[in-house]
């Protein structure tokens, strides 16, 4: 037979896949600009304004595991366009949110938007797999996740540009405002959510038209006949993996690992704020766009010395380093505090593939049961990004970013006790569970 017209066709698809990665870049870090920016429209405090995070994340973390049913049962190409179909929905959920001006709404829209993430997390970097010749499987996820952060950037500056209007109004000029005058403030701060979303609406449900639309190559539109797991009960997979010291180590890992990333990004510019005196909004906004070149920047440079280092070794180093960086932004302030903040973007890089990879590592046909579990692992930036806001406004925020600090020393005791853990997973794990 001859394969030469699927490896042709798989061309489009992989092209659409590999936007996805753009696109959740995107909605991902809408959010740190959202976070001050509702802050400001609806009067809230460091905690409130935090369960923006918070809505996000339990998104995941509760369809993670219906997105994996889904793509076992009906296939990638299934859970991509049900997936897409959610986060549509979510972006056009912004419009009414805004327009009956309550708190509340916005959270709910995240949480139908971030659903849709989870479908498309848990789908997309398997599908990529398939999308062509199995022997550069792992070429062509790198390159997709290049574009992760590419969206991250480009978030952060059309929020910049066109959510945040730079307006700050100091609180005695909040008080000499007229109801009238409040009342046209805050209609004009949440509006201004309403277009951005709808133009990514309008782009996802068109991505998801496409998706549907396109010939895929047979294994994204069913299971793998060979994959044990897509079989696996959850009674047998579950246990199996419990049983696995450096898999329960990977998914804790990978829950502070997020809950400092989140956390770190989205105060970024209320610390900013906070810490120098006088800096707006969007000046504090160019600081975090610089701050998510530097995470880009980093996983090039961090892919490349893993030829000479051992990737949890290094990762280890990296945690370590930036250990270092949030204690300089919680102890010292200042300019100096910002620039330490924004440099730990660089060091979280290689944070969350290789916390994904090393564990998995050996999982044979847990293996798609474990990925739901390190996916709904994120709930971790919902859980310490309310923690960072609770403690923010209890101190201050300077000593919320204590949080990220303990969370990076996790993940560098994870890094640097790989080896060790891995040996322990192969004595205790249970018979059939290689």
């Amino acid at each position: 037979m001859d394969k030469s017209p699927p490896q042709r066709t798989a061309l489009a698809p992989l092209i659409l896949i590999v936007a996805l990665f753009f696109l959740w870049g995107v909605a991902n870090n809408l959010n740190d600009v959202l976070i001050p920016h509702l802050k400001k429209a609806f009067f809230l405090n460091d905690l409130q304004s935090g369960l923006v995070q918070m809505a996000f994340y339990l998104g995941y973390f509760f369809l993670a595991l219906p997105a994996s049913v889904v793509m076992r049962r009906w296939g990638y190409k299934a859970a991509v366009i049900v997936g897409l179909l959610l986060f549509g929905l979510g972006a056009l959920l912004f419009y009414p949110a805004a327009e009956v001006r309550q708190y509340s709404w916005f959270l709910a829209a995240l949480f139908v938007l971030a659903s849709g993430l989870a479908f498309l997390e848990t789908s997309a970097n398997p599908l990529i797999t398939v999308l062509g010749d199995p022997a550069k499987a792992e070429q062509r996820l790198n390159f997709a996740q290049a574009f992760n952060p590419l969206g991250s950037i480009t978030a952060v500056v059309v929020g910049r540009q066109f959510i945040l209007s730079g307006v700050e109004p100091t609180k005695a000029e909040f008080a000499a405002m007229t109801p009238a005058q409040l009342d046209a403030f805050q209609t004009a701060e949440a509006h201004s959510t309403q277009v951005p979303y709808l133009v990514i609406a309008g782009v996802v449900l068109a991505w998801a038209l496409l998706v549907a639309l396109t010939k895929f190559p047979h294994q994204a539109g069913r299971p793998d006949p060979g994959e044990t797991d897509a079989g696996l009960p959850a009674a047998q997979a579950i246990p199996a993996l419990l049983a696995r010291p450096r898999f329960l180590f990977g998914v804790a890992a990978q829950f502070f690992y997020v809950g400092a990333q989140v956390g770190v990004w989205s105060y970024m510019i209320r610390y900013a704020q906070h810490e120098v005196p006088g800096m707006g909004e969007k000046t504090a906004a160019a600081y975090l766009s610089w701050s998510l070149v530097g995470f880009m920047a980093g996983r090039f440079l961090g892919t490349a010395a893993m030829s000479r280092v051992r990737p949890a070794l290094l990762m280890g180093l990296f945690a370590a380093v930036n250990v270092g960086l949030t204690l300089t932004a919680a102890l010292v302030g200042g300019k100096t505090g910002l620039l330490a903040l924004a440099a730990t973007s660089v060091f979280m890089s290689i944070m969350f593939p290789t916390i994904f990879a090393g564990s998995l590592k050996g999982l044979g046909p847990l293996t798609k049961t474990g990925s739901s579990f390190l996916v709904m692992s994120i709930i971790g930036g919902a859980v310490l990004t309310a923690a960072m806001g609770a403690l923010s406004d209890a101190s201050a925020i300077n000593f919320a970013i204590l949080v990220p600090c303990a969370c990076f020393a996790v993940v560098g005791l994870f890094g640097f006790t790989a080896g060790r853990a891995t040996r322990e997973d192969l004595r205790t794990a249970p018979v059939g569970a290689h």
